[in-house]
């Protein structure tokens, strides 16, 4: 194994439309926890979400592709609940399991869950002052063009997307620190197989730029993060 290179040819166990339900369920529901220690979408948040949406001065409407168990999309709902803002905030997974999971989980006010994906949502001709993602990028292969196309495409303000940053050292750190919630779930082996995927920061910013010279800035934010943003003009 090498951390050197990007290994696309990996499959997470849960994108197996055949993996064990049960497991499948754990671990969407056990990414509440993980995305807290890890995602850094509260430093996001603080420093480049709230700021926007509070100089809006409106209300303002937020979409996150590929929202999974919807654990972040609620957790940043609720955050800016508790800042005053007026936010509509939508959660998109085009997994029905993924969308089963999210609805079971309970959507606070101002907060929905559909199963569905980009080409949908652009179909309706929606748009959102927001369009965000959490660890969907490293998913990708050739479609990351397209999807990050479509991102921009169905917003009219920014466009923010966090995931891993590859390295040795992430790859040492979470294969230790994810023992305790790993028993009954994926967590374990694709999370460490999701970091042999991720890009780094050079290796991201030269994907999008081969593109979309110039749209998408992208920077390291937290430890093991890689964070790409672009503003678009819907």
């Amino acid at each position: 194994m090498t951390l050197d290179v990007r290994d696309e040819t990996l499959v997470e166990l849960m994108d197996d439309p055949a993996c064990d339900p049960a497991r499948l369920s754990a671990t969407l529901r056990r990414f509440g926890v993980v995305n807290r220690l890890v995602s850094g979408w509260g430093g996001l948040y603080a420093v480049t979400l709230r700021p926007y949406l509070a100089g809006l001065g409106r209300p303002a409407r937020v979409l996150d592709l590929g929202c999974g168990g919807g654990d972040v999309v609620v957790r940043l709902a609720r955050r800016a609940a508790g800042d005053g803002l007026d936010v509509e905030w939508t959660g998109i997974d085009p997994d029905p399991r993924a969308h089963a999971a999210a609805t079971a989980r309970g959507a606070p006010p101002g907060v929905r869950f559909r199963c569905a994906d980009t080409t949908m949502l652009l179909a309706e001709g929606d748009s959102y002052d927001v369009v965000i993602s959490n660890h969907v990028l490293h998913h990708l292969g050739t479609e990351l063009t397209s999807f990050t196309d479509a991102s921009l495409a169905l917003s009219r303000g920014l466009v923010l997307h966090s995931d891993i940053a590859r390295s040795r050292a992430a790859y040492a750190l979470y294969a230790a620190a994810i023992q305790p919630l790993a028993p009954g779930t994926f967590l374990r082996t694709d999370g460490l197989r999701s970091i042999r995927r991720s890009y780094t920061v050079g290796e991201l910013q030269a994907a999008l730029d081969d593109a979309r010279p110039g749209m998408w800035r992208v920077g390291g934010g937290r430890p093991f993060r890689v964070v790409a943003l672009a503003t678009a003009h819907g």
